[in-house]
Order: structure tokens, then sequence, then C-alpha cells
């Protein structure tokens, strides 16, 4: 057994040596190519080949995605595993494994009370302190140590399937390494420019990456720039390519009454929503996947996926009286989105009054997210607990500045040294009336949630 502190201490070890983008960023974190995973992978016993997986890549929508295929595999009687981040509260988020629950019909009612298995404290120190030499040796990347431990814990668990969220772009990461069932790329947008590259059609050229000789492709989204550059890969590696926009409607004729129900919200879910119906309707042509023909089960299993997934910080409503909604939308095709609803829910009259926290990483293209900013709404900026994070009056200057070139009125706003104090300033300003929104990055939101009484 070990005690708490010896955990601590063990991951604070491979957060400092092995800096993750999480905390370092991309420069100092990221190392593309997968030469030392698949080293890696040859030390470990090449875990990954002992269970199937489904590779899933994009640019928004992967951990939703991610996890509602999750939910259904794992309802139709599939132990599942599940690789995503980051993390929000704890390290151990980012790898679960979502037990099999072929249940009865009459007892499908209590799917939504399952919850996912996390990886436990005692596996996380025993395989960090059995491999350290070994991370060192081939100065592996933090995100390189966390897949072979995700690869490594999935089959010693005897998981069914996995599926396996990429971290960056697709062609490059070390999750490429697998032959997946199913390749899924969500959205295209840009993000990390840096690395991926400043058009969409480059971007897409990344993620296109993970399609792989003779493995069915799913492309979330269709659109002239982006769905050519899909469409060259899966005719070079032989792959059939699918895009769910372009799938039979009636596949989804349901999709408005299941997102009613599902404990994802956010009406961005829609589009992930009509992805993994598309992916449903492709895997259960494989006889490993049959149990997915079973539409009750499968949509009971998506109605519940927050809970059974684990999934946080979604559209996700943390209070009442004032309500507080936080999501970790944080680049501008996302952030687009979400403030549209805020601004829709302002003009249909359920509240009164809009007040965002708001905080974001040095290196997000702040000015690309400014025109997207709710004119109405009342903005707290705020410091979170990264180095990566850009000050709060950083944010207030630049809002200032692009109001005044764009020629429009800035609205209220002030600069707050953390985020639990602009939630209390926020809380303080508000009446029952008044939405509350936190978000703009991951680390806003994990640096709310105790205030709610959401360590989990």
């Amino acid at each position: 057994m070990i005690n708490c502190e010896e955990y601590q201490k063990c991951l604070e070890d491979i957060f400092h040596r092995f800096p993750s983008v999480q905390q370092a960023g991309f420069g100092n974190a990221y190392k593309p190519g997968l030469a030392h995973m698949e080293r890696f992978a040859d030390l470990l016993g090449r875990p990954e080949r002992t269970f199937r997986t489904i590779h899933v890549a994009g640019t928004n929508g992967k951990g939703s995605v991610s996890s509602m295929l999750a939910s259904m595999l794992s309802a139709v009687g599939l132990r599942t595993g599940l690789y995503t981040s980051p993390h929000l509260l704890d390290f151990r988020e980012r790898l679960r494994i979502l037990p099999a629950a072929g249940i009865p019909a009459e007892t499908r009612a209590t799917l939504g009370t399952l919850s996912p298995e996390l990886v436990s404290e005692a596996y996380v120190y025993e395989f960090i302190t059995r491999w350290r030499e070994t991370f060192e040796k081939l100065d592996l990347s933090f995100f390189e140590i966390t897949t072979g431990m995700a690869f490594r814990w999935f089959a010693d668990e005897q998981v069914d399937v996995a599926v396996i969220e990429v971290g960056l772009g697709g062609r490059l990461d070390s999750t490429n390494i697998i032959r997946p069932d199913l390749s899924v790329i969500t959205s295209i947008g840009l993000d990390h420019c840096q690395l991926l590259g400043h058009t969409r059609a480059a971007v897409a050229g990344e993620k296109a990456g993970i399609i792989k000789p003779g493995i069915p492709a799913l492309c979330g989204e269709d659109d002239a720039e982006t769905a050519p550059v899909f469409e060259a890969k899966a005719a070079a590696e032989q792959a059939p390519l699918t895009f769910a926009p372009r799938v039979n409607p009636s596949l989804w004729d349901n999709r408005d009454a299941l997102l009613r129900r599902m404990d994802l919200r956010g009406d961005y879910q829609a589009d992930n929503l009509r992805t993994v119906l598309a992916a449903r309707d492709i895997l259960r042509r494989d006889p490993f996947y049959s149990g997915l023909a079973d539409a009750a089960m499968t949509e009971d299993a998506l109605i519940h996926t927050a809970q059974r997934a684990g999934l946080r910080a979604r559209w996700e409503k943390l209070a009442s009286n004032p309500d507080v909604i936080c999501d970790i939308a944080h680049n501008a095709p996302a952030l687009k989105r979400n403030f549209a609803q805020l601004e829709g829910l302002l003009r249909n009259g359920t509240y009164d009054r809009l007040l965002i926290v708001y905080a974001v990483m040095a290196d997000k293209d702040l000015e690309a997210i400014f025109p997207y900013f709710p004119r109405e709404a009342s903005w707290f900026f705020a410091t979170p607990t990264t180095p990566r994070a850009l000050p709060a009056r950083q944010i207030l200057e630049r809002y200032r500045a692009y109001c005044q070139s764009a020629g429009i009125p800035a609205g209220e706003a002030c600069a707050v040294d953390s985020v639990p104090e602009a939630v209390r300033k926020a809380l303080a300003a508000a009446d029952p009336e008044t939405l509350l929104y936190i978000g703009g990055s991951t680390f806003a939101v994990a640096d709310a949630l105790p205030l709610f009484g959401h360590i989990k």
C-alpha cells in the first residue's frame, strides 16, 4: 500500500521532469513522432494489441464523442476502456474503464447509476516506479508515458475494447500506434496552429493521419475546404470513408428527442451526437459490435453519458439561484457556439443578465475570439493557476483595445487575480435571474469546481 504523500510526490516528479502540455505548454512538452512511443510499446509488451480500439481525433468534440461511444459500448456488454485528456482535478480521470453492462431490458433504468472505474493510485505509482528509467532513457514526453500507462492498464484489466482520444493532431500523436476498428475525426478548426498548420486544410491533413489502410473512417463534418483532404487520404489508404452529414437522415430521426434527455448539454452536442450515431451504424456491421443494433439500449446509454463515463464540464450546471454553467470550450470555433447559445438565452428571456468568468491561455488567438464575445455580458477576467495563463489584466487591456479598434462599446469588465475570487465577485453581483458562465479554459473550470463542492 502507498500513502497519499508518496503518490502525490511521485506524480509531481513526473509532471516536473516530464512536463505535460497541460502544465508547460506545447513548446516544452510536445514531442511529435512515433519512434519513441513504438519503442516504449515494445518494452511494455505491445499491450495495445490485446484489445479492440476506436480512435477519435478532431479540434473540438473529441471528449464528448469518445465518452458517448464508450457509454454505448459498455451498455451492450463490452468492458470498455476510455483514454482522454486533459484532466480537470485528478490525473486518474484520463484512464477510465466502463464496466460491461449488458443488462436485461427491464433494468435498463439503472444505466444512469453506473459510474466508471478510475485507474488506482497504486497502479499509477507502481507503473511510474517500474518504468522511470525507461522514461529517461527514451526521453519520453508526459503524454507518451500516460499513453503507455493507459494501454498497459487496459490490457491488464482485460478490456474488450478501448476508445482512444488523440492528444494533439493525429499523424504524429503517440496514440497513433494503434490499429483501430474505426477512425473518427469529429471537427476541424484553427487551434494549435504553430504545430498543426494555419489553414483548416492543413489541420485536416494532420488529423487525417489517423486514417489507416483498409480501416473505416468517419468525419463528423463535411465542407469544401477539408473534405477533399480526407477523401484523398482515405483513397490512398483504401479506407472506406463516411461523412456523417451525408448519411441518410433517418439514422437520427430521434436525435432531437435524445438531445433533450441527455445529461451532456450544450447546443454543440447535436453535431457530436450525429457523429456518434453514424459511428454506431458503421460499427454494428462488425459481428463484434452487433450489440449496438439494440437501439433502446444504446440510446439509454447516450442519455446517461456524463454519469456513466464521468465526463465533466460540458455545459455542466454547477448551481442554481443563480444558475451557474461551466464549459471547457477554449478556442474560437467552440466559443463561437457557446457564446451564441448564451446570447440566445438572453434574447428569449430565460435570463435577464449574463455574467462571464473568463480565462485564456497565452497561446490562444484571443483576437479571433473577441468578435464572438456576447455584447451584453459583464466580464470577470481571471488568471488561473498555471504558468500558461494570460494574466487577467492583459485580457482586459486587449479586450478594451479590440473594442476601440472595432468601434464597439466595451462591456462592463474587470480583472481579478484568481478564478475563485472572480467567481465570488460574480456571484455577489448576481440575482436569481442571472446566468453565470465560467469558461475559456480547462484551468478556469478546474479552479472553479471546488467552490461548488464538485471535487470527485
